[in-house]
């Protein structure tokens, strides 16, 4: 990929980070810290890789992307509605009575394929998504992002071993591994290292990655497209509350809004980057 390119998505990573702070500020309930980890990712899913039509948001041919994390729903709201898939001043109902964007994503709102509420449930929904592709001799795709406290959740092995057992070679599992969790570093709560060769065992191709590197995502994401006879974990190690010093890293945040002070701040330094 040319650096244009690679520029443009690092600056829409950038814009959904913003949007997200503004989001939960606004709201003053919400998870930035997830949002901002994830927020390359989501960039490079549906500003380069995911074949789907914001006009025809249920179009049966498109690919499918689950946010299992459903908590950290704003990064996810912002890079939809960038795509296209609504106006962006429904940005502004979030988490309000009677809006489509609520704390959890919601089936309702368009361009939303999961409703992600309870952990631990996204890789098994994917996998249905994923064979239910196979039996109609469709050609999309399923990306699935997962958290890694998520990951601490039996529910995720289970399904592993069934998309392993099935061959979902059309099956893309990424892991936002942020370090952290609601109440404290994941590797003191629960390690799931090491996620990789873990991963591995369960009969996946595993690529283990930079999450905010723009360049080795997209690369990992045209790879991912190569793999025949297995499914794909891409583990995509990033920071929590990236692009924000005082979040970074920072398990209170990850549930917690900023206040104006901490709004301001945080604004200035994701604004460096403009």
């Amino acid at each position: 990929m040319d650096k244009k390119k690679l520029d443009e998505l690092k600056k829409i990573a950038n814009e959904i980070r913003k949007e997200s702070i503004i989001m939960t500020h606004r709201a003053q309930s919400g998870h930035p810290g997830g949002s901002l980890s994830e927020a390359d990712i989501l960039a490079a899913l549906y500003f380069y890789k995911l074949n789907v039509n914001p006009k025809k948001p249920d179009w049966e041919d498109r690919d499918r992307f689950v946010l299992s994390k459903g908590h950290a729903c704003p990064a996810y709201y912002a890079a939809l509605s960038m795509k296209g898939f609504f106006d962006k001043k429904k940005l502004e109902g979030f988490r309000k009575i009677n809006s489509m964007l609520q704390g959890h994503p919601e089936l309702s709102t368009p361009g939303v394929d999961f409703a992600g509420g309870s952990l631990g449930q996204g890789v098994c929904f994917a996998n249905g998504l994923a064979i239910a592709g196979k039996l109609d001799k469709k050609n999309y795709k399923v990306y699935v992002l997962i958290g890694d406290g998520e990951a601490q959740e039996g529910s995720v092995w289970e399904a592993a071993m069934a998309a392993s057992h099935h061959k979902l070679d059309n099956l893309v599992v990424i892991l936002d591994k942020n370090q952290v969790q609601e109440t404290g570093k994941t590797k003191d709560v629960m390690n799931i290292d090491p996620a990789a060769d873990k991963w591995k065992a369960f009969g996946f191709e595993v690529f283990d990655i930079n999450g905010h590197n723009m360049e080795e995502i997209v690369n990992t994401l045209d790879k991912a497209d190569e793999v025949k006879g297995k499914p794909v974990m891409i583990v995509a190690n990033t920071i929590k509350g990236k692009g924000v010093s005082f979040m970074e890293l920072n398990h209170k945040f990850h549930g917690k809004a900023p206040d104006d002070e901490q709004f301001e701040k945080a604004m200035e330094e994701l604004s460096k980057d403009d």
